[in-house]
């Protein structure tokens, strides 16, 4: 199965394992599933990260290198992922979230997220 793990998943996997679920991390750490991971939360962690949330204050660098040392492939934001966006409802504010359905949708992966409003949308996503 193709995960692609939302922003809080990438950084607890990268700096706080222990606030995994263990559904989380059965999916993780399942070698048959290839792991990715949205440029878009790139952009989110620089962003929330100079507004000085404390839940993103992270090397940015460090953590895309150790993903993909990891095994994790990088997912790039094109312009058919955001048009995806323009058939999703407003569930949810969040223009990162709301980018990262868009392409679980466009790419046939399903998402992985804690956020209860994500799983509100016609998509494949699961709640860890």
């Amino acid at each position: 199965m193709k995960l692609l793990l939302d922003t809080h998943l990438l950084l607890w996997v990268a700096g706080s394992p222990e606030k995994l679920s263990s559904k989380a991390l059965k999916l993780i750490d399942n070698p048959g599933n290839e792991l990715y991971f949205s440029a878009a939360s790139f952009w989110e962690i620089a962003i929330k990260c100079k507004l000085d949330r404390p839940d993103f204050q992270v090397n940015a660098s460090v953590l895309r290198r150790g993903l993909l040392d990891n095994g994790y492939i990088e997912l790039p934001v094109v312009s058919e992922h955001t048009i995806f966006l323009d058939n999703l409802p407003l569930l949810h504010k969040d223009p990162f979230d709301r980018l990262l359905v868009a392409q679980a949708i466009s790419e046939g992966f399903t998402l992985l997220t804690t956020d209860g409003l994500i799983v509100q949308y016609p998509a494949a996503v699961k709640k860890v």
